[in-house]
């Protein structure tokens, strides 16, 4: 691909924003096209491990972060009905030292704001909002798209058409037929709360463990608040990322809690829920040799190992050192799916493992209860190496 060759990006999420500025730090000249009219906060709080943090610090991010973030000290695990520890991972200054970089949590709209601000400070990259790709057509020598706004329609032209547009993805409808997610059978519930008491310190990551959901808690904006996203079994709900709910779904939901869990959870006053969608990771993820998804509109996994916005920054990145190090995009798409392809099964299979053992009953559970006990803080960190420590180049 020729230098200064023109991309372009559907979506400005994580994803999208990310491939943005690591497509214009190789060189090339971005447009993202966005379908909301303006950018909006979706979501709430998002755990960035060191495989994350190391690629945004490269494209000039982390320290935009930084303010905004907490560095939590460790992962503590704890049983759900009695709140008792059964271990913990250690982070904080062990992981900066044994990764190279932090392990942060962080409210998703503030890594978002981060990615945008640089994105509008790169003069090599243009944001488009209230434009929704509506059709791309390629040809031999480049792709041609067809937008669509409020009250408007025109064409562009691009070398690349990149899919960041989420696990609903229109770029993937357009060309993976019959390429569609799958509910899992499980809904994430998340809420804030300003403060989580004893149970929740503001200087950890909180994993409560139960055979018929789990909770995770951990601090954002900057320790000010507590993140909470349970999971639990559940009926398929409205593809989107905010269904409204209410506190007294979830306390059926995660009968069998502490009393002090379940008090935690009442005294949420908005809870919202999403339905768990995933696309296998061994779904094709380029087209035509001139189209690439990547983050979730390629491979969108559980929440089990907290990696759905690593695996799209690392995807980011990959796809543009991918572009610069081939001659030709299709050569270069080629290489992309070879690279990422077996690290994103063994994220899944990671994803799935933390299911299993965080919803175990009976002998299994009381198996894991001792295996953990057994593990030191720092001998349960290191089983991360290949995960946090992983570097493309």
């Amino acid at each position: 691909m020729p230098e200064a060759g023109q991309i372009a990006i559907a979506g400005a999420g994580i994803a999208g924003l990310t491939c943005a500025l690591a497509m214009a730090r190789a060189g090339y000249k971005v447009t993202i096209y966005e379908r909301a009219p303006q950018l909006q906060e979706v979501g709430a709080g998002l755990q960035l491990s060191p495989n994350a943090t190391r690629i945004l610090r490269e494209l000039g991010v982390l320290d935009r972060l930084l303010p905004h973030a907490v560095r939590p000290s460790e992962i503590a695990i704890r049983r759900a009905d009695s709140l008792r520890l059964l271990s913990s991972v250690e982070l904080g200054q062990f992981a900066l030292d044994r990764w190279g970089a932090p392990y942060l949590t962080i409210h998703r709209a503030d890594l978002q704001k981060a990615l945008l601000e640089a994105a509008l400070d790169n003069p090599s990259i243009t944001l488009v909002t209230g434009a929704r790709v509506e059709r791309v057509s390629t040809t031999k020598g480049n792709c041609s798209l067809t937008i669509a706004g409020a009250d408007h329609h025109f064409e562009a032209t691009s070398d690349l058409v990149v899919g960041a547009d989420g696990v609903w993805s229109t770029v993937r409808g357009l060309f993976g037929k019959g390429i569609g997610s799958f509910y899992t059978g499980y809904i994430a519930w998340r809420t804030t709360v300003g403060d989580g008491g004893k149970l929740v310190p503001i200087d950890r990551v909180t994993t409560f463990v139960h055979r018929n959901f789990h909770l995770v808690a951990y601090p954002i904006r900057a320790g000010k608040e507590i993140n909470l996203v349970a999971v639990t079994p559940g009926l398929a709900e409205a593809m989107s990322w905010s269904n409204d709910s209410t506190s007294t779904r979830l306390e059926v939901a995660i009968a069998g809690a502490d009393p002090a869990l379940l008090a935690l959870v009442r005294g949420a006053q908005r809870w919202t829920t999403w339905p768990i969608h995933e696309v296998p990771a061994a779904t094709p993820w380029t087209f035509a040799g001139k189209v690439a998804l990547i983050g979730d509109a390629a491979h969108a996994v559980s929440p089990y190992a907290a990696q759905g916005a690593a695996m799209a920054i690392e995807d980011a990145q990959a796809l543009a050192e991918q572009l610069k190090a081939h001659p030709d995009i299709p050569a270069a798409l080629t290489a992309y799916e070879a690279q990422r392809k077996p690290r994103l099964r063994r994220v899944a299979s990671r994803g799935r493992f933390n299911r299993f053992a965080w919803h175990a009953s009976g002998p299994i559970a009381l198996g894991r209860d001792i295996v953990l006990s057994r593990r030191t803080p720092q001998q349960l960190a290191t089983g991360f190496d290949w995960l946090y420590g992983y570097t493309q180049h």
